[in-house]
């Protein structure tokens, strides 16, 4: 069994790293408003491509770097990435009536928080399966039910530094944590072999069944991004919802996330996990045609429509890692960075792509919403070839 410390030390990262990812989607109220960033839709989607960019670079160098320099310094680094970015937010805050440098400033802090979201989080996935190798699926459904976590409470956090006038008081908490973790996991052993004795190594060339977990995790990577990046604009243009509550309907995505993920995890001698895994896509293309239907009047429908979202999304994330891991045991280790990387690149392609949609080709929610359920009903078909052998 791994120390105490070693669970303490990936979990409540795990919580940490949730909030680090979701401040920046938590703030799109102010970064979209003239009174404070003036961002438009299109700057404020680029805003993620160095995000997207970092976290496909870290995660596909994190295997290789962390059989040079060991796992527990990829952690750490990780973490130091996050901490600079919550500091380059606060930064941003004193100086966001000036454009030009405010801007320079959030996409170089959205650099590093991909780089930190690329180091860290298949590090985690892959010490949370070797802790409990007999129960893969179920620890790295907790670690990531943790994460989820930390996503919901995000724009709960920014609401309530909002409503005291700092909202900037989120990336301060955050990065408080942060320092607070590396100091804490300092003394703690997190290496090669340390976790339970399973080795964490893995090849680099990439057999013909990775490309099809590949596939699914960027699909995957879009539809959460159409949930989790673009709620509070869409509740606030599409549905005129208040600040609020667009900021409930992303707390309620989250933890819909966070609380699917618990639900799968505890009723696994039930429900299958593959069984699972092929219907919850279902469940997310469900929620983007609900987002076609219900009445634009009525925002509280709205957020109704994000939360089934977020259950579709919550388990299948972490189960095409734990799958991935299982079945393709020769690139363990670079499996988990090499799917992060491609989900990754599908929140990269939605993140970036709602903006210039809109503004140059003039798609309406409506229709963005739709395709997006396209999307899902893809996923849900490939689901079927990547559990063939689960």
């Amino acid at each position: 069994m791994p120390h105490p410390r070693e669970i303490i030390s990936v979990y409540f990262a795990g919580v940490v790293q949730g909030v680090a990812l979701v401040t920046f989607p938590a703030a799109a109220a102010v970064f979209t408003s003239p009174s404070a960033y003036g961002l438009s839709a299109t700057s404020y989607g680029v805003l993620f491509v160095p995000q997207a960019v970092l976290a496909i670079v870290a995660s596909l160098l994190g295997a290789g770097l962390r059989r040079r320099l060991g796992a527990k310094r990829i952690y750490h680094l990780g973490l130091l990435a996050n901490l600079l970015a919550m500091g380059l937010l606060v930064v941003s805050s004193f100086v966001m009536k000036d454009h030009g440098p405010a801007y320079a400033i959030l996409l170089s802090a959205t650099a590093c928080l991909g780089a930190g979201f690329g180091f860290t989080v298949p590090a985690l996935n892959t010490f949370a399966a070797a802790f409990f190798p007999k129960k893969a699926d179920r620890a790295v459904l907790a670690l990531n039910a943790l994460l989820g976590l930390g996503t919901a409470l995000a724009p709960v956090f920014v609401t309530l530094f909002a409503g005291l006038g700092i909202w900037w008081g989120l990336p301060a908490l955050v990065g408080t944590l942060i320092f607070g973790l590396l100091l804490f996991s300092a003394g703690v052993t997190l290496d090669e072999d340390a976790p339970s004795g399973v080795a964490l190594r893995g090849g680099t060339k990439f057999p013909a069944r990775f490309w099809i977990f590949a596939a699914f995790a960027l699909l995957y990577g879009v539809c959460e991004t159409m949930g989790g990046n673009w709620a509070v604009p869409c509740m606030e243009k599409y549905f005129g919802a208040s600040a609020a509550v667009a900021s409930l309907a992303l707390a309620v995505f989250w933890g819909m996330v966070t609380a699917g993920r618990v639900l799968f995890a505890a009723v696994e001698k039930w429900v299958l996990p593959k069984t699972a895994y092929r219907a919850l896509p279902f469940v997310v293309a469900a929620a983007f045609v609900a987002t076609l239907c219900v009445p634009k009047t009525n925002p509280f429908l709205g957020v109704l429509v994000f939360a089934l979202a977020g259950l579709g999304c919550s388990a299948l994330l972490p189960l095409t890692i734990s799958f991935g891991q299982r079945e393709l045991t020769a690139i363990a280790a670079s499996a988990a960075g090499g799917l992060i990387a491609f989900y990754e690149a599908g929140y990269g392609i939605a993140a970036f792509s709602v903006g210039p949609l809109q503004a140059w080709a003039g798609l309406g929610w409506n229709v963005l919403y739709g395709a997006s359920a396209l999307v899902a009903i893809a996923m849900a078909m490939l689901a079927f070839v990547v559990t063939r052998k689960a």
